[in-house]
């Protein structure tokens, strides 16, 4: 077997008497390769393992070896840019939007009645004229007020006189002095907003301590429509078109500005849905839908809306036996709008519509309830417009074409 012996593994062993030859012969090899890989390795660069705004030659080894390793280095301060789209555009908007305390009697028996804030909310200052300012806000915000108070952005607070109010779309319009007012919002297209794109909220959450309060998120959703009991009867009287935002909306925001990332405004806030299991539903008044609702508040005092005359209950709201036996449905006819009441001498009245008759198409349109006869009116017509209505008396389909006045529903 030459120099190796078998062990009992089958293995094979260097002899004890050739250890120390062996021995010598490995520790030379090793200084060899030591050597090659010296010269072969390049150094590690401290650019490898520095941060990259410390060069090499500003740390020396030698003063590494000299510094105290106690001693820390002062920290840098940093500029950092904030500057961006989201912050130019609250620089545009912010000012106009403004906090608006509802101030109501709290006696009305008591000799000196005193007055305190029943409740705030915020407006958008959307135009200067003639020395006034005017305030865009919600009707619930300034509903039941006996006087009206405008906080502007630096904290200047000035008398407000309501201009108008209207109950069905929430709206309300306010006039201020204008001379302490620096900036006057600008209104946006809320037809070319789409889902996803980026949505500013501007106002006054829970009152003067977090006022000019920013929150910030995206267009949830377009064209929403929200069910409305306008005089708490536990009817739906209307359906508030709207924008959805998960934007944070609470008390106080309402009235307040939503504006897009160019810093106009698209909406004006006015409602969440406040539920444990939702979050992130913020319901905003597309500014599109709103203006001429603001128009007609700021000119007249109120919305001038197309007149029919009539007093409606939807046919699905009564029992089928007074369908049969009052209104004298056909079996197949489940929809429509019946007329309680026609009032003498109005359009509908000299249209020759009658009590008991029951509407059920308006210009070649189903109406099925109440709510479409009304969007019909308000949203398709105006005073002086000619509409075609097809209704059912006695049991008969009759037609005929009533002439809008100018009047309120």
């Amino acid at each position: 077997m030459g120099y190796y012996d078998q062990d009992y593994e089958g293995r094979y062993k260097e002899p004890k008497r050739r250890k120390s030859g062996f021995f010598l012969a490995s520790l030379v090899g090793a200084i060899l390769g030591a050597i090659l890989v010296i010269i072969s390795v390049p150094t590690l660069s401290r650019m490898d393992i520095l941060p990259y705004d410390v060069q090499p030659d500003m740390v020396t080894p030698a003063e590494e070896d000299n510094q105290d390793k106690t001693t820390k280095t002062p920290a840098q301060k940093m500029s950092v840019s904030v500057e961006s789209e989201i912050t130019d555009a609250v620089d545009k908007a912010g000012e106009a939007v403004v906090g608006i305390t509802n101030i109501q009697s709290a006696g009305f028996w008591s000799e000196n009645e005193e007055q305190g804030a029943a409740g705030t909310g915020s407006g958008v200052i959307y135009k200067k004229a003639g020395g006034k300012a005017y305030v865009v806000t919600n009707h619930h915000v300034v509903e039941g007020a006996t006087a009206l108070e405008v906080s502007l952005s630096d904290g200047t607070k000035v008398p407000a006189k309501l201009r108008g109010s209207d109950v069905w779309t929430d709206l309300a319009v306010l006039e201020i002095d204008a001379k302490s007012v620096k900036k006057v919002a600008e209104f946006g297209d809320s037809d070319k907003l789409k889902a996803g794109e980026p949505a500013i909220a501007i106002g006054n959450p829970l009152g003067p301590t977090f006022s000019g309060s920013v929150t910030k998120g995206i267009i949830s959703g377009l064209e929403r429509t929200i069910p409305v009991d306008i005089n708490q009867d536990g009817v739906v009287d209307w359906q508030a078109e709207v924008l959805q935002t998960d934007a944070a909306i609470n008390p106080g925001n309402s009235g307040g500005a939503l504006i897009n990332i160019a810093g106009q405004v698209i909406g004006i806030n006015s409602m969440k849905i406040a539920q444990n299991a939702v979050e992130g539903i913020g319901l905003s008044i597309p500014i599109n839908y709103a203006e001429p609702i603001i128009e007609d508040l700021e000119k007249y005092g109120e919305v001038r809306r197309p007149y029919m005359g009539v007093d409606l209950k939807s046919v699905a709201e009564i029992p089928g036996y007074y369908q049969e036996e009052a209104l004298k449905l056909p079996k197949g006819v489940k929809d429509g709008v019946a007329l309680r009441s026609v009032v003498p001498n109005s359009p509908a009245a000299q249209a020759g519509l009658q009590e008991l008759d029951v509407i059920i198409e308006l210009d070649g349109v189903k109406i099925e309830d109440v709510i479409q006869l009304r969007k019909h009116l308000y949203n398709k017509k105006k005073i002086g417009d000619q509409m075609k209505i097809k209704f059912y008396r006695e049991g008969k389909l009759q037609e005929t074409t009533l002439k809008l006045g100018g009047e309120n529903l």
